[in-house]
């Protein structure tokens, strides 16, 4: 296994979603660098358990680490002096899906905070809605989507690069938010389509 702090925090995100009983969507995980620039990305999604595929509320979750980020960890490895702060910036897309008729934005932000539980010191704020429709060939409307973004970027500190175990620390809250959000959007009086009609 890789030794690195952004290793680590993938760990620790992971952790604190299985925690919190969150269904990991396998197929969507994905560990990506820009072969070009250099940067890392790792993208993930989660669903509540036992609501099918795909399930009718995820959350997708991204962390991306900068090549500017990695010469800043890497500075401290080797000489551990930390001019600047390496910082992973961080993506929670909540998205509901499988609806029958479009959504309502409103109901949607009335469940939702502006901000994420804490991430250490930092919170993840809330963006404006993205609302989404499938047609078929013939332009009759199949299904439609709604999703909200919370973005922030987690900054590292020197404490945090050296003792790892703390990344589990600032990360455990996540998973019990990104729960609780979850099932407040899947307690919205929508009306869904079953998965199997979604083919």
């Amino acid at each position: 296994m890789l030794d690195h702090v952004f290793t680590d925090a993938i760990g620790a995100l992971r952790d604190a979603m299985e925690n919190a009983l969150l269904e990991r969507i396998a197929m969507e995980e994905q560990f990506q660098t820009d072969v070009l620039l250099g940067d890392l990305s790792w993208e993930t999604s989660y669903g509540l358990p036992g609501e099918g595929r795909p399930p009718k509320v995820r959350a997708d979750v991204s962390l991306y680490w900068s090549t500017w980020s990695q010469a800043a960890f890497r500075s401290w490895y080797l000489a551990e002096e930390l001019p600047d702060h390496p910082s992973i910036d961080i993506e929670v897309g909540l998205r509901i899906q499988r609806l029958a008729n479009p959504p309502e934005p409103e109901k949607v932000f009335s469940v939702l905070p502006e901000e994420s539980a804490p991430l250490g010191e930092e919170t993840l704020e809330r963006s404006g809605p993205t609302v989404e429709t499938l047609y078929d060939t013939d332009l009759n409307a199949l299904e439609h989507a709604i999703e909200v973004t919370y973005e922030g970027v987690y900054e590292l500190d020197e404490e945090t690069l050296a003792d790892g175990s703390l990344l589990d620390e600032h990360f455990k809250a996540m998973g019990g938010w990104i729960a609780s959000v979850l099932v407040r959007l899947g307690d919205l009086d929508f009306e869904f389509l079953a998965p199997s009609e979604r083919d």
